[in-house]
């Protein structure tokens, strides 16, 4: 099948040659596709994908480290770190941050599996267990700064991260300041002291058939936020099961995914702009 990067090797024909300009034109016409009808297309998603551009960074703790960048069409916007499930930054996490753009957003998809990629969920867990929450802490850390600093901000930054991606996403919220934090059923199992450097208000997103990340995990949070005196927190719960806003997952509840990212959207630009 040819995409925007062309049809390959198949077959006899040439590769497609596309000008710049006829690029930005395809992707200005995937930005009005609904965000989950191009994730769940592979294809769409590959294309998506292709709007971000590959930025690199050297962390305090000297590790060399990569992201995946998309770039609003303004001066000055308010930034965005995506963290990529337990699958690793692949084409959906990629095209997500340029919805984000598309939306007004500098957004940030980072990698913390150095590039790896997983396609089952056996390899996905191999990757997962392999993170070293010090290095981690280190390159979100530093791409928070970067974030920050950069040219196109207005140093404003929030974070969104699902699954694995979830519990980073407050995991860098503790480590940094930052002005939004949104967690999709991640793993948030946290005493009032770890919660004690959180400065920003967080939005969660839960589903009510999920075994792992269940309400006694999402009730003991609430308590520790409120014995560390965090007050701006909101929960949203969905009859539906774990990876729900994902379109690739079996799981996948196109209601509730809408919902929770419509509400997402809400929360952004009530706290970031």
């Amino acid at each position: 099948m040819c995409d925007i990067k062309g049809c390959g090797n198949d077959g006899k024909l040439p590769p497609i040659r596309i000008s710049n300009s006829d690029r930005r034109l395809f992707l200005k016409g995937l930005a009005s596709l609904p965000l989950a009808t191009v994730l769940a297309y592979p294809e769409l998603a590959r294309a998506a994908a292709g709007g971000t551009q590959t930025v690199m960074l050297t962390t305090q703790g000297g590790r060399d480290v990569s992201a995946a960048m998309a770039i609003p069409d303004t001066n000055e916007a308010p930034a965005i770190l995506l963290i990529h499930e337990w699958w690793g930054l692949n084409d959906q996490i990629r095209s997500v941050a340029v919805e984000l753009a598309n939306l007004g957003y500098l957004a940030l998809a980072v990698d913390l599996y150095g590039g790896e990629v997983a396609d089952s969920p056996d390899d996905a867990r191999a990757l997962m267990q392999k993170v070293d929450p010090t290095a981690a802490t280190d390159i979100l850390v530093g791409w928070i700064d970067y974030l920050k600093k950069h040219s196109s901000s207005t140093g404003k930054v929030g974070t969104v991260g699902w699954c694995f991606g979830g519990g980073w996403s407050l995991n860098a919220s503790l480590a940094t300041p930052v002005d939004a934090t949104v967690i999709y059923y991640g793993n948030i199992k946290k005493t009032a002291a770890d919660l004690a450097s959180l400065q920003g208000p967080v939005l969660g997103h839960f589903a009510t058939q999920d075994a792992w990340i269940n309400s006694d995990m999402v009730s003991g949070f609430e308590t520790a936020m409120q014995s560390a005196g965090k007050s701006e927190l909101t929960l949203h719960w969905y009859e539906a099961d774990h990876a729900f806003a994902n379109p690739t997952s079996a799981r996948y509840d196109a209601d509730d995914a809408a919902l929770s990212w419509k509400r997402t959207v809400e929360f952004f630009r009530q706290n970031l702009g």
